[in-house]
Parts: C-alpha cells; structure tokens; sequence
C-alpha cells in the first residue's frame, strides 16, 4: 500500500472510533454490581466521562419487578457519577437500570443487580 494510503486508512479508522469512544461507559457503582449489602442509604453509578445529569436518571426495581420511589439523583458532586438516596429496602434482589445522556449527544442506558441481605 501507498504511504498516503497508510495515512488515510489511519485517519479513517480514527474518524469512525472517536464517536464511540465519547460514549459514556460505566465503570463503577455503589452498591456494585453483583454485590450482596446490608441497608444501603444510597446509590451511586460513575461513568467515565461528564454525564448531562438533568437529562439522566436511574430506576430501582425489586425481584418482583415493582419499581422503588426514588428522588431525582442531585445535580451537584462530580460531573460524570449520579447519586440518589434509598429508601429502606427489604432483603432481596434488585436491579438499577440506568440512562445518561452523554457528552457525545448520545442516549446510552444498562442495567445491573445487587441484593440485600436479610
């Protein structure tokens, strides 16, 4: 292959791999994922990127898919984490679902689960 070749296959390959990389990932949360608790007071997903937290919002949903009341999560603390207070959780299994808009202009959502212990 031609060296400008090279350079332009390079270029793009980097022109279509920037949009998904400003896509925001989760990489942690409180409680994690997969995690067993006793009586969280809050829930706390950080994603790796600044998150439009006003256009963003978390569910909780126990095992018998009835969703939990929770607040709007607060617009202050670090740009790219969502918290919200819990209320008192029975023992039991349960899934966060989660929607950010990120700073890419695009909706990504996931989910993960956790328990809490009797």
């Amino acid at each position: 292959m031609h060296p400008g070749g090279v350079l332009r296959a390079g270029a793009l390959l980097l022109a279509l791999a920037s949009p998904a990389a400003a896509h925001s990932l989760l990489l942690e949360s409180a409680p994690a994922a997969g995690s067993t608790v006793a009586g969280p007071r809050q829930l706390t997903v950080r994603f790796n990127n600044r998150i439009e937290k006003p256009l963003s919002r978390l569910r909780l949903v126990n095992e018998r898919g009835e969703a939990q009341p929770l607040a709007a999560p607060a617009s202050d603390g670090p740009a790219d984490r969502l918290t919200v207070g819990l209320p008192a959780l029975s023992p039991g299994a349960y899934r966060v679902e989660w929607q950010v808009l990120s700073t890419d202009g695009h909706i990504v959502s996931g989910g993960f689960s956790f328990r809490v212990a009797p």
